[in-house]
């Protein structure tokens, strides 16, 4: 930035460059912000290889700087050249580490090294342009919104807008708008390096965005595979400068300037003139490295049909800008939902924008952008055709398909409460639902017909996968005999079903012959024989930290290319924090993760917290001592245990439990001790005609008699129900069709109850009496969830769409006031009967809030190239 001129000092006699910054510029606070911090950042410093500032000043209108003069030429225009030889990358290398190292030391990050900004002399190399320079100690918010550097004619591409830097010089976390620091300058410099040995830029891309997306995900080809002359100590030293996380780069500049040292000083290290020059042998390495590249290139869009005789590639899938990656609404802790191509080229996901419907996203491989498909609106569960040329999924009670190519959505068949889908080569799709069997429909729609057979009512088939003859398929069973749970093969003629491995995770089949399953957050492989249905060997690990939902499904995908996917569970955490009504942080209770539902005792001493462990994946249910502090273990096990509610003397907690592998009712005494009563058996359920046993307890009657819960249903959605506690405690509907119904609270006198339904087409709070009469009120005014009463029941609070904590005065009758902003709150978003975000004080003047993190990133989606490479090693 700025305009350079030739100048002759005449009072000490000697040649200088002036830079001012021009007229244009100089009405531009960000621009002179920019050229005093460059003054700042230089007159600090003092070194043979930074270029030498002798004086500032402001004259006339304009700022100017008088520099050292340098005679030579740019690193940039020499490359325009060709690559430099072996020695001059090293000596060249040394040379800006000491420039640098000085900087750094001085506490200065240069945030914009590239060939551009490093003149060659006689005297060495020279750092320069200080201008985006800033105080390693500095802190605040990342750095974004200045002006980058403009580039000349043939220069790397830049432009101004979000982040600091030259986007090909530039490191992941400076893409990311993450503060830089040495180790930015670190992965510029190996950059730099990799292109004064190539002739090529480390990464390159048509547009901005291709070049981003090759610094986010992928690594360049080794320096030695272009230029066989090169040593691989220098291919090990600029692959450790260019690592995508900052922990695994050089710690300091000092240290990669002794691994340059070393090399330049080893024995014979960096070829020269000392090696003979061999035409025929130089030809043949670059034979060689085109075949290298050209296997690159085809892999990494998914033509390439074997393992590549190359270490595994590994890069990043984030969701779209301001959206995050989506789970199956009917589960407490989900998955992302993603599934990649069977050709390799394609990946897709389920995301939603903020305040939007979750929808799927298409992305290809190669690039970093995804679109959204039109008409995928509340898509759950994608998977894709053979051919890669469809998409099935669920959505709103269907299995639909589309087209990638475009068109409109297709509906199949009825499903509700999906659990997995796949599509085979005979143009069947099988599919699972929350309970019961596998079925199959045809992919143009038609009879639905079951190809399994669940021998006892509490059995559940689900997430099938077609293995590669198109006839068996993968699918785990979930049983209240734990020795009947894990994956079995069944057949689509019905014949076969036959267990494979006991486990508490779904399983796909990877080619050319692996069954993949997780067990603790470790993704494991196993060698497996599709012909005769067989495991063979022992497991291995494959991935750390892979997710299992509370479904059993694991955030896992493959193609038939050798490319694997996995990403962990969707936790979403937070601290519980208490406000008062003005919305002042007052204190926070626990410790920061994620808490799915949380309820307060009715003498306000102790809370009852549902907290995900993030191991298991599954959430347990604690006590936390609100006057002494400390929480103390309520339920202990692999099941998920959520959704404690208090009876109305604080002497028991009913809570929410698969431990016999549908989702029953159990009670338990408040302190600790005694056995477990069930409360509501899924028998029972049963034979209420309740036909999805997911349901959710949310409140406790102020006379002892009933438990509210809402109950998702196949053909009505959520529903509110009554379940007795006494007599023969068969549930019944409280409210029904045609919306639904949920988030049921009692008022605290009985008589009524307030709940949340989407009968208007939003989500609003309503007031019904209780028995249920033809009395009804609303009551909030331009959408709300989650109603809960003050203690003494002239008040209910709600939270709005835009997650305000809302309150509305009760009087006699009873009547409404207008809602009223309590304050903001930072909960998740998203509207669900299995979650709790807030819990009011019996007085109203507190608040326990789950308060989400700032600083909490969503986990991204990871894919492996080549994944299959580390099982040879």
């Amino acid at each position: 930035m700025g305009e350079v001129y030739r100048a002759r000092d005449t009072r000490l006699d000697r040649t200088v460059a002036i830079k001012i910054l021009p007229e244009h510029l100089s009405s531009n606070p960000e621009a002179r912000q920019r050229f005093e911090r460059e003054a700042r950042a230089i007159s600090s410093l003092n070194h043979p290889n930074i270029c030498t500032l002798y004086d500032v000043g402001h004259q006339d209108g304009i700022d100017y700087l008088v520099m050292e003069y340098l005679e030579g030429e740019t690193l940039a225009d020499r490359l325009v050249k060709g690559p430099l030889p072996p020695e001059q990358v090293v000596k060249c290398g040394i040379e800006i580490c000491e420039g640098l190292e000085k900087a750094h030391r001085g506490g200065l990050t240069h945030r914009d090294l590239k060939p551009g900004n490093v003149m060659l002399t006689k005297a060495g190399a020279k750092l320069m342009d200080f201008g985006l320079a800033k105080p390693s100690s500095q802190s605040g918010a990342p750095a974004s919104g200045l002006t980058l550097t403009s580039p000349v004619a043939s220069r790397p591409l830049t432009q101004e807008g979000m982040v600091v830097g030259t986007f090909q010089y530039m490191s992941p976390e400076q893409i990311e708008g993450k503060e830089a620091d040495a180790r930015s300058d670190i992965f510029a410099l190996g950059a730099v390096l990799y292109e004064m040995a190539t002739g090529k830029r480390a990464f390159e891309g048509k547009s901005t965005t291709s070049v981003i997306a090759a610094i986010l995900e992928r690594n360049p080809p080794p320096i030695s595979a272009l230029r066989p002359m090169f040593p691989r100590a220098l291919d090990n030293v600029v692959k450790t400068c260019l690592e995508k996380d900052p922990e695994e780069r050089f710690h300091s500049v000092h240290d990669l300037k002794v691994q340059l040292k070393w090399i330049a000083e080893g024995d014979g290290a960096v070829a020269s003139s000392a090696v003979k020059h061999n035409p025929w042998r130089e030809r043949a390495a670059w034979m060689l490295a085109l075949a290298f590249l050209c296997a690159v290139a085809f892999f990494a869009v998914g033509r390439y049909r074997g393992p590549a005789a190359t270490d595994p590639v590994r890069f990043s899938v984030n969701p779209p800008e301001k959206a995050v990656f989506s789970g199956p609404p009917n589960l407490t802790v989900p998955v992302p939902q993603f599934a990649l191509s069977p050709d390799g080229r394609t990946m897709v996901f389920v995301a939603n924008a903020s305040g939007a419907d979750p929808v799927i996203w298409l992305r290809s491989v190669d690039q970093v952008t995804a679109r959204p498909l039109p008409g995928t609106g509340h898509a759950q569960l994608p998977f894709w055709s053979p051919d890669s040329r469809w998409v099935g999924f669920f959505a709103e009670g269907k299995l639909k398909k589309i087209s990638v190519a475009g068109g409109p959505v297709q509906v199949l068949a009825d499903v509700a409460d999906p659990f997995g889908g796949s599509w085979g080569t005979d143009g069947s799709i099988i599919f699972a639902r929350l309970i019961g069997a596998i079925f199959r429909v045809s992919s143009g729609g038609g009879i639905v017909t079951a190809v399994t057979k669940v021998d006892t009512i509490i059995k559940a088939h689900r997430w099938p996968q077609f293995l590669p003859d198109g006839r068996h398929f993968l699918f785990h069973v979930q049983s209240g005999n734990p020795e009947q749970r894990g994956i079995y093969v069944g057949s689509l003629d019905g014949g076969t079903q036959k267990f494979i491995v006991r486990t508490e995770s779904s399983a796909v089949y990877a080619s050319p012959g692996y069954l993949l399953y997780v067990e603790g957050g470790t993704l494991l492989g196993q060698a497996f024989d599709a012909a005769h249905l067989e495991l063979r060997g022992e497991p291995f690990t494959i991935a750390e930290n892979v997710g299992r939902s509370t479904g059993f499904n694991i955030g896992v995908s493959v193609s038939g290319t050798g490319m694997l996917a996995y990403a962990a569970a969707i936790l979403q955490r937070g601290r519980l924090t208490w406000f008062d009504r003005a919305g002042n942080s007052l204190n926070s209770v626990g410790v920061e993760g994620d808490y799915s539902d949380f309820r307060l005792s009715p003498n306000g001493q102790t809370l009852a917290v549902s907290l995900v462990d993030p191991k298991a994946w599954n959430p347990d249910i604690w006590l936390i001592d609100l006057m002494r502090g400390g929480p103390s273990r309520f339920t202990v096990g692999s099941a998920v245990s959520a959704a404690p509610v208090w009876s109305p003397d604080g002497a028991r907690i009913v809570f929410r439990t698969n431990r016999n592998g549908q989702t029953e009712l159990y009670a338990k005494s408040a302190g600790g001790g005694g056995n477990e009563e069930v409360v509501l058996a899924y028998e029972t359920q049963h034979a209420a005609g309740i036909d999805t046993p997911n349901l959710v307890c949310s409140d406790w009657s102020p006379d002892g008699r009933y438990v509210i819960a809402s109950v998702p249903q196949q053909t009505t959605g959520d529903d509110l129900w009554l379940i007795p506690l006494s007599g023969d405690k068969k549930p019944f509907k409280f409210l029904g069709p045609p919306a639904d119904q949920i988030h049921g609270n009692f008022s605290p006198d009985g008589r009524f109850v307030a709940y949340t339904s989407n009968e208007s087409g939003r989500f609003q709070v309503y007031v019904q009496t209780f028995p249920l009469s033809d009395r009804k009120w609303q009551v909030s005014t331009d959408g709300g969830y989650e109603p809960r009463w003050r203690g003494d029941g002239h008040e209910i609070y709600y939270l709005s769409e835009d997650r305000k904590l809302m309150a509305v005065a009760v009087g006699a009758g009873p009547s409404f006031a207008v809602p009223k902003v309590l304050f903001q709150t930072r909960v998740p978003e998203g509207v669900t009967p299995r979650r709790t975000h807030y819990v009011p004080s019996r007085d109203g003047q507190r608040f326990l809030v789950n308060t989400q993190s700032l600083d909490a990133s969503p986990s991204p989606i990871t894919v492996v190239l080549n994944w299959q490479a580390e099982l040879k090693k």
